[in-house]
């Protein structure tokens, strides 16, 4: 029999942890950016960390990535050209390419290594990465979008790290002012925004930090997320239009010929309804 111990991540902000019985650990590599370790769960599949925080499971990840692409891409009228920020285990691409209409869609990871890990350990996630359609670079986000042809790109899915080490970068009006003018007039961003249960006052910031950097409208989605601090996560998507719709186009996800497994028009119509407290907090 397999000796089991648990694996636990600390959240100091929350005064919280979460935690996964682990049977071995099957990988650690440190990259010139950060620490990755991949471990096997009883339960949960097999775990990735990044500088000791959990970034996905096998069980879960589906949350995370459905809800970091669908929302944005049903809501956008004709998205052709997608870039991701970050994104480096390859699952968010791949919800992104489900779409036929997108043309071109670009992931570009500071970490290569991330990538690999995933192909070795989440295969599943990495099945897009030679679509045609797909660009995998390993380069520095935030110079990627200062370079981007102005009015090029349809959706900027930033699914990054925490606002910390290499992903620090992301959460501020610098580079959110490069995300608008990549963008096109009816484009959108989405970030991913951290647990609107204990973190509040971060995804404040984020929205006050793009409204800065032009946009002028926003919709945070919450969704559950097992393995990440609270359980509870969000992301947000803007508008550069004040006032904008954020309708989505609902017949064509009843009628999209791919299958989710967390993500559905019913889905999208409830999660737009924030819980009073959020709500309350946002509007504030």
């Amino acid at each position: 029999m397999t000796e089991t111990t648990w694996l636990h991540e600390n959240f100091d902000k929350a005064g919280s942890s979460i935690g996964f019985r682990v049977t071995r650990k099957l990988d650690e590599v440190q990259s010139p950016f950060q620490h990755i370790e991949i471990y096997e769960s009883t339960d949960w599949g097999n775990v990735m960390l990044i500088d000791g925080a959990m970034m996905l499971t096998t069980r879960d990840n589906f949350l995370y990535h459905e809800m970091m692409s669908h929302p944005a891409l049903f809501t956008h009228a004709d998205p052709k050209r997608v870039v991701i920020i970050g994104g480096g285990d390859c699952g968010t691409l791949r919800e992104v390419l489900r779409h036929p209409g997108v043309v071109k869609a670009t992931q570009c990871d500071i970490d290569e290594q991330v990538t690999r890990m995933a192909e070795k350990y989440f295969p599943e996630l990495c099945e897009s990465n030679h679509d045609p359609r797909a660009e995998l670079l390993f380069d520095d986000g935030l110079a990627y979008m200062a370079n981007c042809e102005p009015g090029s790109v349809d959706i900027v899915i930033v699914d990054s790290t925490d606002p910390v080490g290499p992903a620090e970068g992301l959460f501020n009006k610098a580079f959110f002012a490069d995300c608008h003018r990549a963008l096109k007039d009816d484009g959108i961003l989405v970030q991913q925004s951290e647990s609107p249960l204990v973190l509040l006052d971060l995804i404040k910031e984020m929205r006050a930090e793009m409204g800065k950097a032009g946009f002028a409208s926003f919709q945070t989605l919450p969704f559950p997320q097992p393995c990440y601090p609270t359980g509870w996560w969000s992301c947000t998507m803007a508008k550069k239009a004040a006032n904008a719709d954020f309708g989505f186009r609902e017949a064509d996800v009843r009628g999209k010929g791919f299958a989710t497994a967390y993500y559905s028009a019913d889905l999208h119509k409830g999660v737009q309804a924030l819980p009073p407290f959020v709500a309350a907090a946002l509007a504030g």
